[in-house]
């Protein structure tokens, strides 16, 4: 990653020398609220162009807006805007046109409208932040345009920016005139640099439209930086996989790159995990039948966990265009994990286990598998980071990439650990009737398994009436019951 280690000093040298500048200049916006649009020409600095037929060749002129129909925009239709992020090249990034196809070939009726602003994201840095002010001004100059020409109503706007655009979308909403609030805005790994612990006036916030969502995929943090912000900034912010890094963005993940995007491979790698929030929206266009959930939690490590996977109260959503649009007074942070590749659903199980008697000396290691009615899940193993307690629940988040349907059995192996299997064989060799001694066993108590997207909690007993204890290297089988058997046998085992 010696590229983006090269990325994080150049941005950390640029905002130790031009950042408090940067946050001189807006900090004097801030103490004046609201800019007012004063009526007198304007020149865009901001290109416009509506996305027709695989392209966008048709440029939109908030000053002569009466070339729209020309250009085929229809007054009926909603209106997305899709603004990109800081450029390094000065070319345009493919995604753009990925993004745009994917909107139009889906949704069909409504209007797509391409935000090009390249000759002020092509500079330093901190140069680019402090244009998206500017741009995010010629965007609410273009929607105020629409309004007082066409009476178009700004509800029915969803401006989507990623990185740096994701920003400018959230200044186009605070710079608009009049109470109507922009309808939608969605943050694709809004920046970090220069906007992380900024007040709300200063970045993307709830305040600047009626719903505001985003999706955070490179948050990890090199050198005191993170390329995306890590805080909360939305009425619903999503962490894929914690947020930090993305699956199948590793370096080793390279030839890969190479391989479906030739020359260009390295600088995929390099992008890769910041741009996946961008084909995560992508994907929840294009694959509209495996639409992934997300779940609210306090942060990752209780996600992975298993401890959130509750949708109460508005607790889960969809992440993506698909989103359920629920505005919140306060940000609500929503974790899931994905696939490295398209299609990225993961389906979400929590496992839950009861053991009642207590194992001291060992942190067991457990395989299990479920059956449903659709699938098998295969293995999956479950590493202990404590010794078991007695009469305690355990907690354990399982994905996978196929629904398993409704889940109808369950197998359950005690791996044979070095340790016991040494001290057994110890137990053997100094006491001849050893082998007639009792194995170690864990007890059983309940055992369940909850599915993240139906909601549904499935509770298992043992198949065979022996109890619910398991020894080393055996296989236990537990089928469906009801929830409250596992509580008669357990007082049945007492």
């Amino acid at each position: 990653m010696s590229v983006f280690k090269l990325l994080c000093c150049l941005l950390l040298t640029y905002q130790l020398s031009e950042g408090i500048k940067t946050k001189g200049s807006r900090a004097v916006v801030t103490e004046q609220g609201r800019v007012p649009l004063v009526n007198q020409p304007y020149v865009s600095s901001t290109a416009f162009r509506l996305f027709l037929e695989g392209e966008d060749t048709c440029t939109l002129d908030p000053l002569q807006l009466h070339t729209l129909p020309s250009c085929g925009f229809n007054g009926s239709n909603p209106l997305i805007i899709i603004t990109h992020g800081w450029s390094v090249d000065g070319k345009r990034e493919s995604w753009i046109l990925s993004l745009a196809t994917a909107l139009k070939k889906t949704l069909i009726d409504v209007n797509v409208v391409v935000t090009d602003w390249l000759s002020l994201a092509h500079q330093h840095y901190p140069t680019a932040v402090q244009n998206t002010r500017t741009v995010g001004k010629d965007i609410a100059r273009l929607l105020q345009s629409l309004k007082e020409q066409y009476q178009y109503p700004v509800r029915k706007v969803h401006l989507i920016g990623y990185s740096l655009g994701a920003h400018i979308s959230g200044f186009a909403g605070s710079f608009l005139q009049g109470p109507e609030k922009i309808g939608r805005i969605t943050g694709l790994d809004p920046a970090g640099p220069l906007f992380e612990g900024m007040s709300p006036t200063d970045r993307l916030s709830p305040d600047d439209a009626e719903f505001v969502d985003a999706i955070h995929t490179f948050t990890h943090e090199r050198m005191g930086l993170s390329v995306g912000i890590k805080q909360a900034v939305a009425h619903y912010d999503f962490y894929p996989n914690g947020g930090d890094f993305q699956p199948g963005c590793n370096l080793h993940n390279i030839y890969e790159h190479i391989t479906e995007y030739g020359l260009f491979g390295f600088e995929q790698t390099v992008k890769c995990a910041h741009e996946r929030s961008v084909h995560l929206f992508i994907d929840s266009l294009l694959n509209k039948d495996k639409q992934s959930m997300a779940y609210r939690c306090g942060d990752s490590k209780a996600f992975d966990k298993g401890l959130c996977l509750d949708c109460r109260r508005n607790r889960c959503n969809t992440l993506g265009y698909y989103i359920k649009k629920v505005p919140m007074s306060r940000s609500k942070m929503l974790f899931l994990k994905t696939r490295p590749r398209m299609p990225y659903k993961l389906h979400h199980y929590q496992f839950r286990i009861q053991f009642i008697n207590q194992m001291e000396q060992i942190e067991p290691f457990l395989t299990i598998s479920l059956n449903g009615t659709k699938e098998e899940s295969g293995n999956h193993g479950i590493s202990f980071t404590e010794n078991i307690s007695g009469n305690k629940t355990y907690t354990f988040l399982i994905t996978q990439d196929r629904d398993l349907g409704d889940l109808m059995m369950l197998k359950l192996r005690w791996e044979d650990p070095a340790l016991w299997k040494n001290v057994w064989n110890k137990v053997q060799t100094i006491i001849p009737w050893g082998s007639r001694r009792r194995k170690p066993r864990l007890t059983v108590g309940k055992i369940s398994v909850k599915t993240g997207e139906t909601q549904a909690r499935t509770y298992f007993c043992a198949m065979m009436n022996d109890g619910q204890e398991v020894e080393v290297s055996q296989d236990k089988v537990f089928v469906r019951c009801d929830e409250d058997k596992p509580r008669q046998r357990r007082r049945k085992h007492n």
